[in-house]
């Protein structure tokens, strides 16, 4: 079972920016794909941003040039940085991990963005 912990959400007001953490113990980020996916109330989960064993990332259009992920094999934590945000960042974003596909996720950590 891996286990996956966010923390860093908050409120904040448009146009700044936040940071997520996700700490994955026990985790060889080596051979584990890891992602941030976010589901606003009433909507379908959205993969954000994913960075693979080799370092590449992908970002969902609603992000690129925003959002940047990133890794830190010792300390098993990978980040989600957020810049630019806007209200229709709001959500519950979850941070997962996979060896192939990303199939153990978080429980989630709540960003709102409001003036």
């Amino acid at each position: 079972q891996v286990q996956v912990v966010e923390s860093g959400g908050g409120l904040v007001q448009p146009g700044r920016s936040l940071k997520l953490s996700c700490t994955i113990p026990g985790v060889l980020f080596s051979i584990y794909n890891l992602g941030w996916a976010r589901q606003a109330p009433g909507k379908q989960r959205e993969q954000v941003a994913t960075i693979v064993v080799g370092g590449a990332t992908t970002y969902a259009d609603s992000v690129k040039g925003r959002f940047i992920i990133s890794r830190d094999r010792t300390k098993t934590t990978v980040w989600l940085e957020m810049n630019s945000l806007k209200p229709e960042d709001t959500a519950v974003y979850f941070c997962g991990a996979g060896s192939y596909s990303i199939t153990s996720w978080g429980q989630g950590t709540q960003v709102t963005v409001s003036s």
